[in-house]
């Protein structure tokens, strides 16, 4: 089987087993994978992300429920779901996130929409907005000031979420964070 690759190899890799604890078979990544069926898995219970960020998805084809996967160990699925209201106990497609330089990335917040009202401006990750000196609990626009960097707004401080998925919509946003490469 060959993957699609989306960039040159080497610059991501993310190395996945199909059981919990680093147990099982395993499989090295360094390009997209629409489907761990194509590697023989039914599922994947545990990875550890090499080199670069990755997003893993609950079902084939990059659908369902995401998760933004950085450097470091995902022994199993809580690992990587958190005390999320919708946890995924499993994920079943993968692809790598391009970011920009994290020097040269940029995010300003704005208090209304269409980038109107006070703003702050952020360079790194913030777990707590209101800790900063933002005094509301919503943003209404944001502006990115790099081609390809990646931020989490999340709905409470320290980058937590009450619900998560295309299914929570709110404005509120108490805690910023900036994925790293």
């Amino acid at each position: 089987m060959t993957l699609q690759r989306t960039k040159p190899a080497g610059h991501w890799k993310i190395v996945v087993w199909d059981q919990e604890g680093f147990q099982g078979q395993r499989q090295e990544l360094a390009a997209q994978c629409p489907g761990v069926l194509e590697l023989g898995f039914e599922t994947l219970r545990s990875l550890k992300v090499l080199s670069g960020a990755w997003v893993g998805f609950e079902r084939p084809g990059f659908q369902g429920q995401q998760y933004v996967l950085e450097r470091g160990e995902y022994p199993c699925w809580g690992a990587w779901s958190g005390n999320t209201a919708y946890p995924a106990e499993r994920l079943t497609s993968f692809r790598p996130v391009a970011c920009a330089n994290h020097r040269d990335s940029r995010l300003t917040i704005f208090e209304q929409e269409n980038f109107l009202g006070r703003k702050g401006e952020l360079s790194d990750g913030y777990p707590s907005l209101q800790a900063l000196g933002w005094d509301g609990k919503e943003v209404g626009s944001f502006h990115v000031s790099a081609s390809q960097p990646l931020w989490v707004c999340c709905q409470f401080p320290g980058y937590r979420f009450r619900e998560w998925g295309p299914h929570a919509q709110t404005p509120q946003v108490q805690s910023v964070r900036r994925i790293q490469q």
